[in-house]
């Protein structure tokens, strides 16, 4: 027998003691150095936020979703909102967006500063500068949109400016519906349409 062969099961042995000894040093030396937390330094917001946050009830991304029967899938977001003080079933939001996409591929995007979505009544509105954007071409811009959250229905409230294939225009209303005949989305300008005609579009 070599003295290699000889001495290797008494180093075996050796390191079966000496390498969790080594480990639980280790540990001990963590915790021993690492520092104390002062667990209310660690608090991200001040008393007066956290009393705020649980009197609003501020949602943070809130997501609100649905579909047409025909395939259009509607989702709503927001950066926050809360319960209207008035109305529990109604939630006051701030930059509030929404995209419809169409089962065609196409899409129509409306987005405002603020906007109140109305759970009871499956509806939104889009308040403060709206602006709806279509893949078609079309933008439009009017002070307030009111929208359903389960169906292509959607109309502003006031007159509206456009720009879109035909040129630029101007309208007394907007309303966005599915067509009684295909069921195809359509955008309809009405009470006193006026077209500024670009020929080259």
């Amino acid at each position: 027998m070599s003295r290699r062969d000889r001495y290797y099961p008494r180093i075996i042995a050796w390191l079966r003691i000496a390498l969790p000894l080594a480990a639980l040093g280790i540990l001990s030396t963590l915790f021993l150095l690492s520092r104390n937390i002062d667990p209310t330094g660690s608090i991200p917001f001040t008393e007066g936020e956290i009393e705020e946050r649980l009197r609003d009830q501020r949602i943070t991304a809130p997501n609100f979703a649905g579909a047409t029967p025909r395939g259009d899938m509607i989702t709503f977001t927001a950066t926050s909102a809360q319960p209207d003080a008035q109305n529990a079933k109604r939630l006051l939001s701030d930059d509030l967006s929404a995209k419809i996409t169409l089962p065609d591929g196409d899409l129509i995007e409306f987005r405002a500063d603020r906007g109140i979505v109305d759970m009871q009544s499956q509806r939104a509105q889009l308040i403060g500068g709206a602006v709806i954007t279509s893949s078609a071409g079309y933008r439009v811009t009017t002070d307030e949109l009111d929208a359903a959250l389960t169906e292509l229905d959607a109309n502003t409230k006031g007159p509206v400016q456009a720009q879109g294939p035909p040129g630029t225009f101007s309208a007394g209303r907007m309303q966005l519906k599915s067509d009684s005949a295909t069921g195809n989305a359509q955008l309809l300008f009405t009470d006193g349409v006026k077209l500024l005609y670009d020929p080259s579009n």
